[in-house]
């Protein structure tokens, strides 16, 4: 059910009301069993099978602890706020807190402003909270400062500055760790003689343990973690040792550092540091407690159990309708710019140009588009390096950057500047981030006088790792009705599982597959993937086949070392996309390579005619080429990172992850 959101009529009212009346109990379930009545706990007519136990019928309870807010940035409250709307996901019985609730430092005007905003925010939580006083909600700076500082502000607003309650058979006591030098009246939690409890405050802990020794388990709250030492002294050995002798205090919270410390067990007594909830924040090592994070303990008879979680990692699950689903699914496929423009580059004389990149938002949402240009060939200089843009639903943007690098050999330090995309989509309900994505912007290579002189037999080696190869889809000038003929050499490594070898297809054009030694060739007809396949296993690793696909207009033809072995009937236009081919793979809705290949690739050709018929053919070791020719790879060497297109349309293919062309040993 909907519970009622809490709200406050005052500066001074609500709160410390809520903490001199009743603590919150979450009802127990209904339907929760009774522990005399084991037989009665599991229900089942299946005679045969292993017995099934029942939990432990027992009592507990869930409560949540919440680090610093203060000294971070104005937009810290947001982080505040979201860990509030996650723990109302989470719906502990009760939220402590462990001090430094607003910047404070201040005199009284701005302190109530702060403490409003903190209160407001706190009011959207379901569970009943209670409060810890810090350093910045009770120091004062300016003119004016009264002895109490802003202790006083303090209590009427938030609550006493030490107190305890109880709930279900376990209390919970409040600690201020911030009063003034008994002699002085400084107040600095540097200085260790500043960092004493006081006769009163020490004295009511004493009477409280012994008034809360039939608990359960007693809990602790505190800002500073004083048993850390240092400039906080020794003082606290005398506090610890009165939680140890009381016997059930099981475990003391503290805040102040921004990073989360764990300090125990001590005489049975675990010692926990919270970080931050959006407070200042370094992220030095997140993982090692850095970070904007919250904990939740889970009390048992006998224990707790204590979990950190990260802001911002709670959801919904209700949040995610199929109407999300759809959106944020569409967003991650089509995560991917469309390069409308690229720049041209000559090794003998440099060059530069402007990268036209445009991008469709497929979602009905808003999507947060971050985008950073980048090369690790620090040769190139790229501007802007950056953009950022919300982009409504079914917007269409483009991006420009000029791209520049002088004349060079196309050595191993070649590479293609790169883009990384970053997108956030913006629900009405909750904000949804996909994984980034990155990809290689291509650049125009300019005419080439010759290619590379063979040393030998070339071949394209493959790892089934991330070695591959692409060809943008704009250089592959085949018609939709074309009779086309799509072949290569191929020495397989591991043939189990999905494996492409040349491929085009998502749900649209062709592709010619090896998956599990089988060779396969399919094409995208009239709206459907018309397939032919040769014989189950047919392949062999470690052994060079030769494979073509050929599509005449009427059927589907499959040639393996030169022989027919299957047809299937075939006619209509073929369905196109706008992404590249892969060589060595597959390719994935978002352009990536996927279901690579191992082995090795040699003579891949693309030819704008049905190359073959009959039942046998004759099968060149390497290919020939004429003006029907769209691709060929003879792999005889490198241009940079580009594999050299012998075609005279020169559609260079890129290469990608570890793929070489290597010379094999005569």
């Amino acid at each position: 059910m909907d519970l009622p959101k809490k709200t406050f009529t005052s500066l001074t009212l609500g709160l410390v009301a809520a903490l001199g009346g009743p603590a919150f109990s979450a009802p127990s379930p209904s339907c929760a069993p009774d522990p005399s009545q084991d037989s009665g706990r599991v229900i089942t007519d299946r005679t045969d099978a292993r017995p099934i136990e029942a939990p432990e019928s027992e009592d507990g309870f869930l409560f949540a602890v919440f680090g610093d807010r203060t000294g971070g940035p104005a937009e810290g409250i947001k982080v505040l706020a979201e860990a509030v709307d996650e723990v109302n996901l989470i719906d502990p019985d009760l939220v402590m807190t462990v001090g430094d609730l607003i910047n404070g430092y201040n005199t009284t005007l701005p302190w109530m402003a702060q403490m409003a905003e903190y209160r407001s925010i706190m009011a959207a939580l379901n569970s009943p909270w209670f409060p810890v006083a810090g350093n910045h909600d009770v120091y004062w700076r300016g003119e004016g400062r009264p002895p109490e500082e802003h202790e006083v502000h303090y209590e009427e607003n938030f609550g006493p500055l030490w107190y305890a309650f109880e709930h279900k058979k376990c209390w919970f006591i409040v600690l201020y760790s911030d009063e003034p030098n008994p002699d002085t009246g400084e107040r600095n939690f540097s200085k260790a003689d500043c960092q004493r409890m006081s006769a009163e405050q020490f004295s009511w802990l004493g009477k409280t343990l012994e008034q809360t020794k039939s608990a359960e388990q007693v809990f602790v709250f505190v800002h500073h973690p004083r048993w850390v030492g240092g400039n906080y002294g020794d003082d606290w050995n005398r506090v610890h040792d009165l939680l140890a002798k009381a016997g059930n205090v099981s475990a003391v919270f503290g805040g102040h550092i921004h990073h989360m410390r764990y300090d125990g067990p001590r005489d049975g007594i675990e010692y926990f540091t919270l970080a931050t909830v959006g407070g200042g924040q370094s992220s030095l090592v997140p993982e090692a407690g850095w970070l904007h994070q919250y904990n939740l303990v889970h009390v048992r008879p006998g224990g707790i159990a204590v979990t950190s979680y990260p802001v911002g990692q709670a959801t919904d699950p209700r949040d995610l309708t199929t109407d999300v689903l759809r959106q944020t699914e569409a967003l991650a496929k089509g995560l991917r710019l469309n390069v409308k423009q690229q720049p041209s580059w000559d090794p003998s004389r440099g060059g530069a140009g402007e990268y036209a990149l445009t991008w469709t938002n497929p979602c009905q949402e808003a999507v947060a588009l971050n985008v950073q240009l980048s090369c690790q060939d620090a040769r190139w200089g790229l501007v802007p390096t950056s953009f950022e843009k919300r982009v409504e639903g079914g917007e269409s943007i483009t991006l420009k950057a000029r791209a520049i690098r002088g004349p060079g050999p196309l050595d191993g330090g070649f590479v293609m500047p790169q883009a990384t995309l970053e997108a956030t989509w913006l629900g009405p309900k909750t904000h949804i981030s996909v994984p980034l994505r990155q990809q290689s912007l291509p650049v125009a290579l300019g005419m080439i006088p010759a290619p590379p002189v063979p040393r030998g037999e070339g071949v394209l080696n493959l790892d089934g790792r991330g070695a591959c190869a692409q060809v943008p889809s704009d250089k592959l000038a085949l018609p939709a009705g074309a009779d086309f003929t799509l072949e290569c050499w191929y020495k397989p490594g591991e043939l189990k599982g999905r494996r492409g070898l040349l491929s085009k297809a998502e749900g649209s054009e062709f592709g010619l597959f090896a998956s599990d030694g089988t060779p396969e060739f399919f094409v995208h007809l009239n709206g459907s993937y018309k397939t032919v396949k040769g014989p189950k296993g047919a392949l062999v690793s470690s052994r060079w086949h030769h494979i073509a696909g050929v599509y005449d207009g009427q059927q589907l033809r499959l040639y393996l070392n030169g022989a027919l072995v299957n047809t299937t009937p075939a006619s209509g236009q073929r369905t196109r996309n706008d992404l590249p081919m892969i060589i060595g793979g597959d390719v994935d809705s978002a352009g990536k390579p996927t279901s690579l290949a191992t082995g090795q690739l040699d003579e891949v050709r693309l030819t704008f005619a049905a190359a073959y018929s009959g039942r046998l053919i004759e099968t060149e070791r390497r290919l020939p080429h004429d003006r029907d020719t769209l691709l060929m790879f003879h792999m005889d060497g490198d241009l940079g990172p580009w594999i050299y297109d012998a075609s005279t349309r020169h559609s260079h293919a890129q290469r990608l992850g570890a793929a070489q062309v290597v010379v094999l040993e005569k």
